[in-house]
């Protein structure tokens, strides 16, 4: 029987990122990657005109995945450990997942990060959150006084607009579990021409 990270890497992760936006050839930028496990199905949508970049401040999450990338002979992955010193250009990102990372991030830092992929975002392009630990999830550290509510404001103060909300199923910690995630374009519906 297979780990559900194992079916998450070769099935579910894959069906999950394509129902969030992720394309072929997107560039694809994974804040608090960890050990991957939406960096790597990522890699397998974006295909080799795509590339991936996954940022951690966690050395030993980024070397595990370092380590994953060449067992799988991953070739469109690029681990950042500072986002000083990146490769990311402005306006140069289709999509951020920005998932379960908030909650490590009093509201000053959230901002600034808010702030940076608004920077390295194209106009219309998407970030997408899941706020695991807020008020409403497993209230833990940063976020656990804080509602998805006020989450959805603090990133719209941003400029951020709330293109959609849903439920699914997602991979948390090497399991399944079913949680909010929340879809943001940049440059709001006018953007989009609605």
């Amino acid at each position: 029987m297979k780990s559900d990270l194992a079916e998450w890497y070769e099935k579910s992760g894959i069906d999950f990122l394509e129902k969030i936006g992720i394309k072929k050839g997107y560039t694809v930028l994974d804040f608090g990657c960890g050990r991957g496990h939406y960096t790597v199905p990522a890699s397998n949508i974006v295909g080799n005109r795509g590339m991936v970049y996954a940022v951690d401040k966690n050395d030993s999450a980024l070397n595990e995945l370092e380590k994953t990338i060449a067992e799988k002979d991953i070739k469109n992955i690029e681990l950042i450990r500072d986002l000083k010193d990146n490769s990311l250009k402005d306006n140069s990102v289709d999509f951020v997942l920005c998932y379960d990372v908030l909650h490590y991030m009093k509201v000053s830092e959230r901002k600034v990060v808010y702030s940076g992929i608004w920077k390295v975002l194209r106009e219309r392009a998407l970030l997408s959150v899941y706020p695991k630990h807020c008020k409403d999830n497993l209230p833990s550290r940063e976020l656990a006084d804080i509602s998805v509510e006020e989450i959805i404001e603090e990133i719209e103060d941003t400029g951020f607009t709330l293109l959609k909300r849903f439920k699914s199923k997602l991979l948390h910690s090497s399991v399944f579990e079913e949680g909010c995630i929340l879809n943001f374009i940049k440059g709001g519906y006018n953007a989009m021409g609605r």
